[in-house]
């Protein structure tokens, strides 16, 4: 089932299991330790033992038995042994480090994480990036801690912080306290503008976010709460403010689908046989075919249905078949349903219909497809995961009260994300094997993805919309990138000491990571450089009167040419001159200006004098109180009415 190095891999981790599995009713906590390395070591000599062992453990399977399985890597002595082995990609030890929750959080209580960083706290103050990492563990186990080899790794080839989540676990925090853990140290981070962390706060730090298994889970189902407050429509509860999207996200094998099931509807088939795609999920379409072809011991007439002749097709279609086929063909397909939906008496054909009778026997159809098998289904003898854990999992996430709507949350099951969030999802790197139980989730995710960026992107493009690119440019890969890797299962990057040819998968997302985070800032600029060419373009084409409607014209007069009462041409040059020729002028001749030049009190006030033209813009009057509300009127006339035109 797996390339040897993996299947090595699996064979010492599966001995390590049963070896903690015997001791763990030990109570003193020296003795459990030693005891679960002296077993380990006799069940690598007797691997059918541990098989044996596991196997049991596994049909009666606790919470208890899965922490003491995920978290053996932190006791003593294999944290010892992975320190030795490990090669030394950081002079700095991680941190431990408590982010606050936000004011609009219903929490209190600070999130614990661990900071890794090559370099003193200090010189975070030159950094705006950081990578935000959420560790798996089905949700009820493994810390940070545990994933030393990787976060090590990531911070000495970066270069940058990594900041990794020690989120509360389940069964005693259910579904969505972890997750609200996520989303508030996101929210810290972008209001604080990095300072929960030690950054200088001048900017906002650009985020990429990255998780495994259970955390990949948890780290999409934040991006779509994020998303949400940046759009109208937005869950009760959530944050009024809007959150900028994450930079990126890196998904390591991850779970995205908590109702599992055996078959596949029409819609995620169609994803995963997009043509598209064909040379990403080449190797992954050929395993699912040969599926029929191992139960049967005979090969199909075809590898490929979609290079079936047509010739070998049935002639004859009832309205129901195509219905089908349209489904499968739509680049928007229905959902399958397991009964027909409707019972028209259709006119029946074959040998029934000769003989003048309606049939009313089951007749088979041609098999469409031979890919409907679900992946957990398939590999439900998996050596890392197994259909029995995937169900204890869920079941204590979920918790004893919670009765969620399998078919709806998409923040339990991000893969039923909605089109209009999906449109706004950051670019997505996803590395899973093919022989991973959970690879149908990254497979039909990422597709749904693609679809609904490309058809965004294409109503926007048909628009005809300013600064927008045409459809013909877009690029896949700007959307999702997946990486399937053959011959191995789950988690591989939990133990590349027993796994070397992990080592290149974690460089591989260090490098994944950098590129998102440059991308971002080229982006972010060349945002800014257009906006600034758009508004200087918006100055030069509009008018004095367009920009500032609402300015006091009196104001505007400087350097324009003016007259007083005896037709003798002024010039205006500063405001202050102008108040103080007004204030100088008696009420009497105010009187009489007003009554020679039949000027109302409440005449605008005009900025657009010309020389040589008699001015009526200036108003005499006793004192500035006076001169100040004819000003506020001034302002308020235009809008109320109730000034008169020239």
């Amino acid at each position: 089932m797996y390339d040897a190095a993996y299947f090595r891999a699996t064979w010492v981790l599966t001995a390590l299991d049963a070896g903690f599995w015997t001791a763990m009713k030990i109570k003193k906590k020296w003795l459990k330790d030693i005891a679960s390395i002296v077993f380990s070591l006799f069940y690598m000599v007797a691997a059918e033992r541990a098989d044996e062992k596991v196997r049991k453990v596994r049909g009666m399977l606790t919470v208890e038995h899965m922490r003491v399985s995920w978290n053996k890597g932190t006791t003593p002595f294999l944290s010892a042994l992975q320190n030795l082995m490990r090669p030394r990609f950081t002079r700095w030890p991680p941190r431990a480090i408590r982010i606050p929750r936000p004011s609009t959080s219903d929490y209190k209580e600070p999130v614990s994480g661990w900071l890794y960083y090559d370099g003193p706290i200090s010189d975070l103050e030159h950094i705006n990036k950081v990578i935000l990492d959420i560790p798996g563990g089905g949700f009820v186990a493994m810390n940070p801690r545990c994933n030393d080899d990787k976060l090590f790794a990531w911070a000495g080839k970066t270069g940058l912080p990594i900041l990794s989540l020690d989120y509360k676990k389940a069964p005693e925090y259910p579904y969505p306290y972890a997750l609200n853990e996520c989303f508030d140290v996101y929210t810290t981070i972008v209001k604080s503008r990095g300072r929960c962390i030690g950054m200088s706060g001048r900017d906002i730090p650009r985020v990429v976010v990255t998780g495994d298994s259970a955390g990949g889970n948890l780290a999409t189902a934040m991006t779509l709460m994020v998303v949400e407050t940046t759009t109208a429509k937005r869950r009760p509860g959530l944050a009024h403010e809007e959150l900028p999207v994450p930079s990126g996200l890196l998904l390591l094998y991850p779970a995205l689908d908590m109702n599992i099931g055996n078959w596949m509807s029409d819609e995620q088939m169609s994803l995963i046989k997009d043509r598209r795609m064909r040379a990403t999920n080449k190797n992954y379409l050929k395993r699912k075919s040969m599926q029929y072809n191992d139960l049967v011991g005979t090969p199909h007439q075809s590898d490929e249905e979609d290079d079936c002749p047509s010739s070998q097709m049935p002639t004859s279609k009832t309205s129901d078949d195509s219905a089908k086929e349209k489904a499968l063909q739509s680049p928007n397909p229905e959902f399958s349903h397991a009964s027909p939906q409707t019972w028209s008496k259709a006119a029946p054909s074959g040998p029934a219909s000769q003989r003048g009778s309606k049939s009313l026997s089951h007749h088979p159809e041609p098999m469409r497809t031979r890919l409907a098998m679900a992946s957990m289904i398939s590999y439900f003898n998996d050596r890392v995961i197994t259909p029995e854990m995937m169900r204890a999992m869920i079941i204590l996430y979920i918790g004893p009260h919670n009765r969620p709507d399998f078919s709806q949350d998409y923040l339990l099951s991000p893969i039923l994300a909605p089109d209009a969030l999906l449109q706004r999802f950051p670019k997505t790197h996803f590395l899973t094997g093919e022989r991973d139980p959970l690879v149908d989730d990254t497979v039909i995710f990422a597709g749904r993805l693609r679809r609904a960026k490309h058809a965004f992107h294409s109503h926007r493009s048909s628009q005809d919309m300013q600064g927008l690119p045409d459809v013909t440019d877009f690029d896949e890969k700007d959307v999702a990138e997946v990486v399937l890797i053959p011959g191995i299962s789950h988690g591989f990057t939990q133990f590349p000491t027993l796994y070397p040819p992990a080592w290149k998968l974690i460089d591989r997302c260090a490098h994944w990571a950098e590129d998102l985070l440059n991308t971002a800032e080229i982006r972010e600029k060349q945002e800014e450089r257009r906006r600034s060419r758009y508004n200087l373009h918006v100055r030069t084409e509009s008018s004095g009167d367009e920009d500032r409607p609402l300015e006091i014209n009196m104001t505007r007069l400087r350097g324009r040419a003016s007259t007083n009462d005896n037709g003798t041409a002024t010039t205006i040059t500063t405001k202050s001159k102008v108040e103080e020729t007004v204030a100088d002028i008696s009420e009497d001749e105010e009187r009489d200006a007003l009554t020679t030049n039949g000027i109302s009190g409440r005449k605008k006030i005009s900025g657009r004098t010309r020389i040589g033209q008699k001015s009526r813009s200036l108003v005499k009057l006793n004192s500035s109180d006076d001169l100040l509300s004819r000003r506020m009127q001034g302002l308020a006339g235009p809008l109320t009415g109730l000034q008169d035109d020239d």
